[in-house]
């Protein structure tokens, strides 16, 4: 990464914690994107040269957690059966997600109308998600792959869900085991 592109993410990044703060101590619909700029010295237009929207502050991915996402898919994890290998990269996508995941859960419960914004990010992993599970498919069949990922991201999302941020990330990672698990109980073994 050249000095360029370091200065750009080291902008990027003090942008979003200076907004997570804010939010977190103000509540999102408290805080405006003039607050953010004004408080990460920037301004309206720089904000939104690197963000679109207030709420992409919040569910954007850094480009290194997009890097490590990338990473995670690499691994073919071809000594795991599927349902198994699925259940590693959720909780390494768990784990890219730590240090937001409690905010957003707080903003989910403030204001409902934010599960719209964070779709998008969730659509960000889709298209990479299905392209690794259509690998380790028979034949990349496209009905199973898209079963076992809306299967998969229904188990997520429920692991969100049912999670109180208060309660430890850890307590976190194991609904999403639970949930994933019993997601995939009919799943793991098809019958042809």
């Amino acid at each position: 990464m050249g000095l360029r592109e370091r200065k750009k993410l080291e902008a990027w990044r003090t942008i979003r914690s200076t907004a997570l703060a804010l939010i977190s101590e103000r509540g999102f619909d408290a805080v405006s994107v003039e607050d953010i700029a004004a408080a990460s010295g920037v301004s309206r237009t720089t904000f939104f040269s690197y963000f679109p929207s207030k709420e992409a502050v919040v569910f954007d991915l850094d480009p290194l957690e997009v890097q490590h996402w990338r990473d995670l898919l690499a691994d073919p994890r071809a000594d795991l059966p599927l349902w198994e290998a699925l259940t590693d990269v959720s909780l390494g996508l768990a784990r890219l997600l730590a240090e937001r995941l409690p905010l957003q859960k707080r903003l989910f419960e403030q204001s409902p109308e934010l599960c719209t914004s964070s779709r998008n990010t969730c659509d960000a992993f889709g298209p990479d998600l299905k392209e690794w599970i259509s690998r380790r498919t028979p034949d990349g069949d496209s009905l199973r792959t898209t079963l076992v990922y809306n299967t998969a991201f229904a188990a997520f999302t429920t692991a969100i869900e049912a999670w109180d941020p208060d309660d430890s990330f850890e307590h976190f990672l194991e609904l999403v085991r639970d949930c994933l698990r019993w997601a995939g109980a009919g799943l793991a073994h098809p019958v042809s």
